[in-house]
């Protein structure tokens, strides 16, 4: 289409999940609880992680990162979901579109952090007398540096494919945020290019994590099960249970967002998907650590009971 011809927009309509007010209006209670949620829990496991000295170790300080990952990203969605639950034109401008995929990043650097994590566990396991040595605070501060750096690397590539993109014909956006996925559908630039940085980017990023989980706990289930003493068993899995429980429901959703076949592709699930990852799993995570964790649990117990005393 030529340049001349193309209207020049300079916002987008999100139709979010569903057109029904009646049905938004629920939805609005339901996800305003569940971003309350996120957001109390997540910055409690950090309040609590800096105010016991027991969590000072390389796992809680991945953890409290994870948190703080978890608060940015579902905080570049939320609020502007909850809003348009309660708005009948659902708009976003051009330039805050290209600002919440800017935030995705941090989706990405949580990506990035669970391999991390997996690394801590293999270590603390499988080379116990070299963990001081191996994790310590330097080389956590570098494993931390590099998940944001790679997490904001790769948004920077999906960020650049969308403002290259040119949308003439319509601005209507078949989502709740502005996703690259759905800009795509409805841009009509030669999306190709875009496409293949797309999938390219999320392959390495993603590729190279889950690469680094499985490696990871291959030689800890090795471990584990060479070990003679059934109480040092129990004790090592139990130390990774809440990380691995916390792997599959974030990589699983995020394999099935990106990674299966254009045959079965569906924005209505594309969106039901989105909503698992960008919303739910950032309320999942610091309930999975702290209800199976039991450090997490003293602290919040020693917590509790030394401010009411003090009360």
């Amino acid at each position: 289409m030529a340049v001349e011809n193309c209207t020049v927009f300079t916002d987008f309509i999100l139709l979010g999940l569903s057109g029904r007010q009646d049905v938004q209006q629920g939805l609005f209670v339901l996800f305003l609880l569940v971003y309350g949620i996120t957001v109390v829990a997540n910055l409690g496991m950090i309040l609590l992680i800096s105010m016991d000295a027991r969590l000072h170790t390389p796992m809680y300080y991945f953890l409290s990162n994870l948190s703080f990952c978890d608060v940015c990203y579902s905080s570049s969605v939320s609020p502007k979901m909850l809003a348009d639950f309660l708005s009948e034109q659902k708009k976003i401008a051009y330039n805050l579109c290209v600002v919440q995929m800017l935030f995705g990043a941090f989706a990405d650097a949580e990506c990035v952090m669970l391999s991390v994590m997996a690394y801590d566990r293999y270590v603390a396991i499988c080379k116990p007398l070299l963990y001081k040595t191996a994790m310590s605070r330097r080389v956590c501060i570098q494993l931390v540096a590099t998940a944001y750096t790679a997490g904001f690397m790769d948004m920077a590539i999906f960020t650049y494919c969308t403002i290259r993109l040119s949308f003439c014909n319509s601005n209507i956006i078949n989502h709740f945020f502005c996703d690259l996925p759905p800009l795509l559908a409805i841009s009509t630039s030669d999306t190709a290019t875009s496409e293949i940085a797309m999938t390219v980017s999320c392959s390495c990023l993603v590729g190279s994590s889950i690469i680094t989980v499985l490696l990871s706990y291959s030689y800890i289930i090795t471990t584990i099960i060479r070990m003679k003493s059934a109480a040092g068993r129990c004790k090592a899995f139990s130390s990774c249970a809440s990380h691995l429980t916390a792997v599959a429901v974030f990589y699983g959703t995020l394999l099935f967002m990106y990674f299966r076949p254009n045959s079965s592709y569906s924005m209505d699930t594309d969106k039901m998907a989105s909503v698992f990852y960008t919303v739910v799993i950032p309320m999942l995570n610091p309930l999975i650590y702290s209800l199976r964790n039991k450090d997490v649990k003293g602290a919040l117990k020693k917590v509790v009971v030394t401010k009411l005393c003090s009360g």
